[in-house]
């Protein structure tokens, strides 16, 4: 496979941020947080997905959590100083993001939303997240991550 150069990744080298590039075969369709977590031989608890939200105020939202958790709307409406937050429609995800489903990354989105990273991640030496890519991850330090998306940490699974 060709090295594939996403957004994410030119971003991080511009700001000379150690990651490592994973890739995976998705011609199975298979594109859920835990069958990719499973592809690369990595535990769940390791593997981030990236979640967009909108808040009361219509103002969009970030939320970096891993693969097999879910997010908790009122825990994030808590962190994001917010009434209520709901997801946005998958149709709606490239509008907001430049990114489709699957391959949606917390780095390099077309503008800089406010950015949640799940607490857990600062107890791991390395957390993997989408390359802005389907079939390609990176892993960088959860420091790098919460550095380069300017990200607030707050409890958001259930």
């Amino acid at each position: 496979m060709a090295q594939v150069k996403t957004n994410a990744m030119r971003i991080l080298d511009a700001k000379k941020v150690s990651y490592e590039m994973l890739t995976y075969d998705n011609k199975d369709g298979k594109i859920d947080g835990v069958s990719v977590a499973e592809k690369i031989g990595r535990d769940v608890n390791e593997v981030y997905k990236t979640l967009v939200a909108q808040g009361h105020s219509k103002n969009i939202y970030v939320f970096v959590i891993p693969v097999a958790a879910e997010l908790d709307l009122k825990k994030a409406a808590k962190a994001a100083a917010e009434k209520n937050i709901e997801m946005i429609p998958v149709k709606d995800i490239q509008k907001w993001t430049g990114y489709i489903r699957g391959g949606c990354s917390p780095i390099g989105m077309k503008k800089e939303y406010q950015t949640f990273l799940d607490e857990n991640c600062l107890l791991l030496d390395s957390i993997v997240v989408s390359a802005g890519k389907i079939g390609v991850q990176i892993v960088l330090k959860p420091e790098d991550l919460k550095e380069i998306t300017k990200a607030e940490i707050a409890d958001l699974k259930k």
